[in-house]
């Protein structure tokens, strides 16, 4: 028996393994499996060069759980170790003495595994003993048993082994004993393991017998060792691209598109990405992708390789270039890392825009679902949205599919603007704003769909990249406003007019804290509607803008102000007006009286105040001033208060505002019973 020490002390080696080397205890039994891996590999390629001759065609990786002694074996029939490279590989931590290397590494855990490879040295994160039992493939090699408890002290033996290959029993401490549940270590062998390229056992396969699950003589091969993204497109069908998907998201919807990766310079990535079916809501899940190297599962999060936008996406990376750090969960700032995120994002566009080339019709059918992917791209990557301007479609109401161009082409000569902007009339719901879109179709304009929730910031995007170009939404403005061709308007009535029947339609307006309204006159013709509700294009869209960000939004806190748009020119309103003059002519012209008075006599002592200063106005002028400023806002306020209780009593008013909000889907509940009831009334 040889008994040594380790080239580095407990006191600092192994809190940095236990504590700081790996964040995740799991992980052991990827890295244990994945050195196993590697040492069946090197052999299989020492055959291949006639440096071996013994027989490597059964080679696996086998993973054996012992409850009752309390370890975990995992068993290889790779390269083995002579004594000698025990002592190098195992006992002297990268050929560096202790103090060299604590003192370089000891604040920088993550540098660890890249210049060391400690992956063997997990195992002690959750074992309290480790034996290494090993046979070298070189002729005449002793098999030797190293064991050690943590501590630096350790045994080398030699042992009687009679197959070349490495078996690492892993006794585990106290603390861990949750490592020794069979579905535990399922779960972390199909986790970290499933698509390793030497076949990896676990047990025997099960089948239902005697109303309970039994082993079979099978074993059981918990991996695929030749993974659809490690063959060449050319050896893959559509189906098996399918059949791939399900293999990793069993429970998925089938996916709209796959990219398949494949590059070998200037460094090596391999790949399938897929398009999944998404709602329009954009409630997605990230950390879809799986990021992999040389076929060991590395992370799910692959934010920094993979650009923002598609992080949506589903499917795997392989790539052994990209550099992790020692847990090999996260990843480094690396040059490498931004040109592998160049790539992929070149690689999607090209994709799309040749899916696009060779088949429209059915990039047509599926845009409904591609679209937030591709929206999603154009607002974080410049690239992506100079190269997706090809592919990008617009859809109208009709159902037709655009490019930006052929758009551009339709509509520019009839939705250009006095101000020579070309207009894109919009709606986000075509039930909810079907009124407002008839109204623009009959006018000969064309209205786009534009429905998702990252629209609002899309047509900031275009509008300012094209200056000449602005997208309203339809129920922004009166129809005959939505594109101004000229300036004159026939004014109907006058300010006083106005004035005086604002508060008469302002009374009946719905009070509600989410919305207020602002009454507006505009002549729409005799044939147009009584009243349009309206909604302003800027707030509305910051307000739609700030609802997909989510969180505190000055915008967003705000309530939704809409105009109330009565047409002058409509004769049920001028029937109000005449009513109301009637009821209330001669009280208006009391009190309009009144108020020329007092406005005469304050205008007579400002206009004496003119050229003095505040000390030369005599304090009776300025008591009596401040007295008709008060008389003035008492009467003006009577006035208003005779106006509103006018409008409260108006049935017809209260039935032209009812049906405004009716026809923008706002009238509901009692106020639609209501409504119904104050009809019938009407209409007797």
């Amino acid at each position: 028996m040889q008994i040594g020490k380790i080239g580095v002390s407990s006191e600092n080696l192994f809190p940095i393994i236990k504590k700081f080397l790996y964040s995740d205890h799991d992980i052991f039994l990827r890295e244990i499996v994945s050195n196993a891996v590697d040492a069946t590999q090197k052999l299989k390629t020492l055959a291949s060069k006639g440096e071996y001759k013994g027989e490597v065609g059964d080679a696996k990786v086998v993973v054996k759980l012992d409850t009752d002694a309390g370890t975990i074996t995992v068993s290889d029939n790779g390269i083995g170790m002579t004594a000698e490279e025990v002592e190098k590989y195992i006992n002297q931590i990268a050929f560096s003495g202790a103090n060299e290397f604590l003192d370089k590494y000891k604040d920088d855990a993550n540098a660890i595994i890249g210049h060391f490879g400690l992956g063997f040295y997990s195992s002690f994160m959750v074992s309290d003993r480790v034996e290494v039992i090993t046979k070298s493939y070189k002729e005449d090699a002793k098999a030797v048993k190293w064991s050690c408890d943590g501590s630096p002290e350790y045994t080398l033996d030699e042992v009687e082994k009679e197959d070349v290959g490495t078996d690492i029993v892993m006794h585990v401490m106290d603390e861990e004993k949750g490592f020794l549940e069979d579905a535990r270590i399922s779960e972390i062998l199909n986790k970290y393991c499933k698509f390793l390229p030497v076949p990896v056992i676990y047990g025997k396969k099960k089948e239902w017998k005697d109303g309970q699950q039994v082993d079979t003589a099978e074993d059981n091969q918990i991996n695929d060792i030749a993974p659809a993204w490690t063959k060449t497109p050319a050896d893959l069908k559509d189906e098996d691209y399918k059949n791939f998907y399900r293999q990793l998201y069993p429970m998925s919807d089938e996916p709209l598109f796959n990219i398949h990766l494949n590059v070998d310079y200037p460094f090596n990535l391999t790949g399938i990405l897929y398009f999944p079916k998404i709602k329009n809501n954009f409630e997605v899940q990230k950390n879809k992708i799986q990021l992999y190297s040389n076929q060991v599962f590395v992370t799910d999060s692959v934010e920094g390789i993979v650009p923002e936008f598609l992080t949506l996406l589903h499917g795997v990376i392989d790539s052994p270039d990209i550099p992790l750090n020692v847990s090999r969960s996260y990843l480094q700032s690396d040059s490498n890392v931004k040109k592998i995120s160049s790539h992929i994002n070149k690689k999607v566009a090209d994709r799309l825009s040749q899916i696009f080339k060779d088949n429209r019709q059915d990039f047509e059918s599926k845009w409904d679902d591609l679209k937030i992917f591709i929206e999603y791209g154009m607002l974080t990557e410049d690239k992506f949205y100079d190269r997706a301007m090809s592919f990008f479609l617009l859809k109208n109401t009709e159902g037709k599919y655009f490019t930006w161009e052929e758009y551009e082409k339709l509509v520019k000569d009839n939705q250009t603007d006095k101000d020579k902007n070309t207009i894109y009339l919009y709606t986000t719901n075509v039930e909810e704003q079907f009124t407002f879109v008839e109204e623009a179709k009959n006018k000969g304009y064309d209205v786009l769909i534009l429905d998702d929730v990252l629209a609002p910031h899309l047509i900031n995007k275009f509008e300012q990249k094209y200056t000449d170009k602005r997208f309203v939404r339809v129920d922004s403005d009166v129809v005959e406003n939505l594109i101004k061709k000229e300036d004159n308007q026939k004014e109907e009535w006058s300010w006083e007019q106005k004035q005086e029947l604002s508060p008469v339609f302002q009374a009946v307006c719905p009070e509600n804290k989410d919305f207020s309204f602002i009454v507006d006159f505009q002549n729409l013709g005799e044939n147009g509607s009584p009243m349009v509700i309206t909604r302003n294009e800027f707030m509305r869209r910051m307000k739609d803008m700030s609802a997909a960000q989510g969180g505190m939004n000055i915008y967003g806190d705000l309530p939704e102000s809409l105009n109330l748009v009565v047409n002058t020119s409509h004769p049920l309103v001028k029937k109000v007006l005449d009513a109301k003059d009637k009821k209330l002519g001669k009280k208006l012209e009391e009190v309009g009286t009144q108020l020329q008075v007092k406005k005469d006599e304050i205008a007579a002592l400002e206009k004496a105040k003119e050229g003095k200063k505040d000390e030369e106005i005599p304090q009776a002028d300025k008591e009596k001033l401040d007295g008709l400023n008060s008389e003035l806002a008492k009467l003006e306020e009577a006035k208003r208060e005779k106006l509103t209780n006018f409008g409260k009593s108006n049935k017809l008013a209260k039935q032209m505002v009812d049906l405004a909000l009716l026809a923008n889907g706002m009238l509901k509940g009692a106020d639609l019973d209501k409504f119904v009831k104050r009809s019938v009334e009407l209409i007797k």
